[in-house]
């Protein structure tokens, strides 16, 4: 992915790592249009940032999802990056059969709907000869947090579809890159006052230095995150998740 020329559209984008990747992808010389489904949010970040495109976008509902695609193909008709950022993160407690209502939203918004959004812009992104997919996972895929099941799973999930799309994809032009965050600094499960969380502008540069440094770069992971993502790999993994569970237990 090249940061200083690209076209992206990054659905939710309106907080957190997707606004703030969206500010640095511009920064650094790519045309990026932001999605998501607060109009009244899209308003301010076109006022607060001027240049950033807005389209309203919800990832839970396929004719959103068609609207959406071709209103920003219409307006940029050169898209060649999309960043599947959209996803929402909650504790449940399996215990509480209200939790379900939880898992299934979820599971449409986190796992379905990045999977409908690559159906609906990869033959526009295959039509460019050269174009990107950015998948979101979460440290969490390698390394569970009890606390919220449905979602690692989900994010699970995307690492596994991450893996699989790239090599389906290998020979089309489209590359696929997948960003995995540790616990950052936003307003997902209030971590934006947590002091053990990565600094969100901490975080964006890591990125931004990644992406710059190696274009055709697989995986996004920056230092804080590899305590979870090779956790597995270097026989840690019991480690790490007792002590990630032992946060739930209090």
């Amino acid at each position: 992915m090249d940061i200083t020329a690209s076209t992206v559209f990054i659905p939710g984008a309106t907080s957190g790592i997707g606004l703030g990747l969206a500010l640095r992808l511009q920064a650094a010389g790519s045309t990026v249009v932001v999605g998501g489904r607060r109009t009244e949010r899209l308003a301010a970040i076109a006022a607060e940032h001027p240049g950033i495109g807005t389209v309203e976008i919800d990832t839970a509902d396929p004719a959103s999802i068609e609207r959406a695609r071709d209103e920003v193909v219409s307006r940029h008709p050169g898209l060649d990056a999309v960043v599947l950022m959209a996803g929402i993160m909650e504790a449940e407690e399996f215990k509480d059969p209200a939790s379900l209502e939880i898992a299934e939203r979820t599971v449409v918004t986190n796992l379905l709907g990045p999977i409908r959004l690559v159906h609906a812009f990869l033959p526009q992104l295959r039509a460019q000869g050269s174009a990107t997919i950015m998948t979101v996972s979460s440290g969490l895929a390698s390394v569970p947090l009890a606390a919220t099941p449905t979602y690692n799973a989900t994010k699970a999930g995307i690492h596994s579809l991450s893996e699989t799309l790239r090599v389906q994809l290998e020979t089309t032009g489209v590359r696929v890159v997948e960003l995995a965050p540790p616990a950052t600094r936003t307003d997902l499960m209030g971590l934006k006052d947590n002091p053990t969380a990565l600094p969100l502008e901490d975080f964006l540069d890591e990125v931004m230095t990644i992406l710059g440094a190696q274009p055709d770069v697989a995986e996004v992971l920056v230092e804080r995150v590899k305590w979870q993502r090779f956790a597995e790999r270097e026989g840690r993994y019991d480690e790490v998740f007792e002590a990630l569970s032992s946060r739930y237990r209090g």
